[in-house]
């Protein structure tokens, strides 16, 4: 559905894009991700054709970006992380004036209002105005204009950014519906949601492809060695954080062993072994030697956040919100 080749955008000498290709298959939902300046929204214009590229190129649905702007924008849904809603209007006066603009006329026109309506569960602030709408209600009439002429792909910029956790889940819910239907791209810094939501992860940093995986992939490729969950009882009381741990750190091929949580007589740890090693089997061959109870053993799975911190270095990942890099200023410019 999406073919990226080779994307390449500089702005006076800055390059904000860098030979970045991937691919996204039809009806999937895939995250965006990248640190502030790494060039998402600059990749993202360009997919929508509101920004040439300086080389290389991309196709939306079969329509290349560069030689069929037209086509390619007549397949894409997009939402901005504001919402473009005008205040003064009504829900469906300004669904109608979105779906004219995107071609829909009459008895279509009219068909699509109230499929949308529907389906991102707004009919019931159909007469009402938009500058009177919830922030939820707006992210969803967002979403609406986006659907309104059924594209084949959709591209999210922060679309739950600002909402309270029930809105997030309600728009999370909605966005996960509307795959199959429609390709997703999300872009969000809400790394947890991504997990939750999209079945594929695009990261980029310094505008630089840095993965393009499912997340089960990533964390089998980042993870440099074997990370595991201990919970460890007492058989006759309780037992000491500090003589476990300590125990644990002597077994070969054990680089440290970190206590998670104590209660009573159960202590779970977080055991990292060195690169290359195995060492589960002498874990469990030792709880037991050591006269303890081995309650679970079991891979310690590694988030999202932890590899989007190993791929574009925490200094980068940890840039501060407010922060604008040179490249996203020459970007608005």
């Amino acid at each position: 559905m999406i073919s990226v080749k080779a994307l390449t955008k500089r702005y006076a000498g800055v390059t904000a894009v860098d030979q970045i290709s991937f691919e996204v298959a039809k009806g999937q939902i895939v995250g965006f991700l990248g640190p502030n300046g790494a060039g998402k929204t600059t990749t993202m214009r360009m997919l929508t054709c509101f920004l040439p590229p300086t080389s290389g190129g991309a196709t939306v649905a079969g329509f290349d970006v560069l030689d069929q702007p037209l086509q390619v924008k007549k397949r894409i849904g997009y939402l901005p992380e504001t919402p473009p809603i005008y205040p003064e209007m009504g829900t469906v006066e300004y669904l109608k004036f979105v779906g004219k603009l995107k071609g829909l006329r009459g008895a279509d026109l009219q068909k699509r209002v109230d499929y949308v309506c529907d389906r991102c569960s707004i009919a019931d602030v159909k007469k009402k105005l938009l500058g009177k709408l919830s922030k939820g209600y707006r992210q969803r009439v967002g979403l609406a204009q986006a659907i309104i002429h059924n594209p084949d792909v959709l591209i999210l910029d922060e679309p739950t950014a600002g909402l309270d956790p029930k809105q997030i889940n309600e728009t999370r819910d909605l966005i996960k519906s509307l795959s199959g239907d429609h390709t997703i791209i999300l872009s969000t810094h809400i790394l947890p949601e991504v997990e939750q939501t999209c079945e594929y992860v695009i990261i980029i940093n310094k505008g630089k492809l840095a993965a393009t995986d499912s997340v089960r992939n990533l964390r089998a490729r980042t993870r440099g060695a074997e990370s595991v969950v201990i919970e460890i009882g007492g058989r006759s009381g309780a037992v000491e954080a500090a003589v476990v741990q300590n125990k644990l750190e002597q077994i070969p091929g054990v680089s440290r062993a970190l206590c998670k949580q104590q209660i009573d007589n159960r202590i779970v740890f977080e055991v990292e072994s060195q690169k290359g090693r195995l060492v589960r089997g002498d874990l469990a061959r030792a709880v037991v030697a050591f006269g303890w109870d081995l309650n679970e053993l079991r891979p310690a799975a590694m988030s999202l956040e932890e590899i989007f911190l190993q791929l574009t270095g925490s200094e980068a990942a940890a840039q501060n919100e407010n922060e604008k890099a040179p490249v996203e200023e020459l970007q608005k410019q």
